[in-house]
Parts: structure tokens; sequence; C-alpha cells
């Protein structure tokens, strides 16, 4: 490797303080030229097949149970009124058995007792359906 120095002012053998970069500009443009030629070969010689699908029926969503909780404790699912936890759970029990298995959805009133929504949620467990779900209010924007 050559060192190149300076010839100009008092220190004329000094040696030049600054990086030669044309060897390494060849060097890279080289590389480039190599790259851009192989890789197309190297696409072209790898063959596969890609696995063909037929179209699959989808499952469809299950339904959604939307259990309400009004501000008083009293349970609705739509227009059904539940005197009791108990009538809510055997409620539950046969809707548990579908396939797929219902969600459940509790809209409860913001100014419900907690014991009533938490009467509900135990309902609902011990009637077998695992997913319970709240719906709320989004807040308002500003």
């Amino acid at each position: 490797m050559a060192m190149s120095v300076q010839q100009d002012g008092d220190d004329e053998h000094a040696p030049m303080s600054e990086i030669n970069t044309t060897p390494l500009v060849d060097v890279m443009l080289v590389l480039l030229i190599i790259f851009l030629i192989t890789i197309p070969v190297v696409n072209e010689m790898q063959r596969h097949k890609l696995p063909q699908i037929s179209n699959i029926e989808t499952v469809s969503k299950p339904e959604f149970i939307i259990l309400v909780v009004t501000e008083n404790g009293e349970y609705f699912e739509g227009s059904r009124k539940f005197d009791s936890p108990t009538q809510l759970k055997e409620y539950i029990k046969t809707r548990a058995i579908e396939k797929p298995q219902p969600e459940v959805h509790i809209r409860a009133d913001r100014n419900v007792r907690f014991d009533a929504v938490g009467r509900a949620i135990f309902a609902v467990q011990q009637g077998g359906i695992v997913k319970v779900g709240f719906l709320t209010e989004p807040p308002p924007r500003a």
C-alpha cells in the first residue's frame, strides 16, 4: 500500500491526512456488479412449487348473548326478563351447548350496584359459557 505525501508549504515530506477513497469505491462497484448479475441467476435456479389450496368454508362467528343489567338489578336478554340469577343460569345452560358457543356481553347500567353484575357473571360461569365481556360507551370526543 502506497502513501501519498504533500508537497506544499514548509513541510514538504509530511504525510497526507485525507483518506484515499478511490480503491474503496472501485471495490464497492465491483461487488455491486457481481450481486446484480448473480441474484437473478440464483432466483431462476431455485425451482419450487407453491402449495395449492381449496376454498375452505369459513366458520361463522358465534352469536352474542347481550345481557342487560338495569339500575334496579334486573336481568334482560333481548325482551326476555329473568326474575333471578337462577333463571338466568338455566337459560345460559340451554345456550351453552350450541356449537360454536356464544359469547356473553354484559351491558350494565352506570349506576348499578356491583353485586348485581357479580351475580350475573357468576350465573353465566355456572351456566357453562366461557367468554364473558362488558359493553361500554366510548368517551365523548373533545
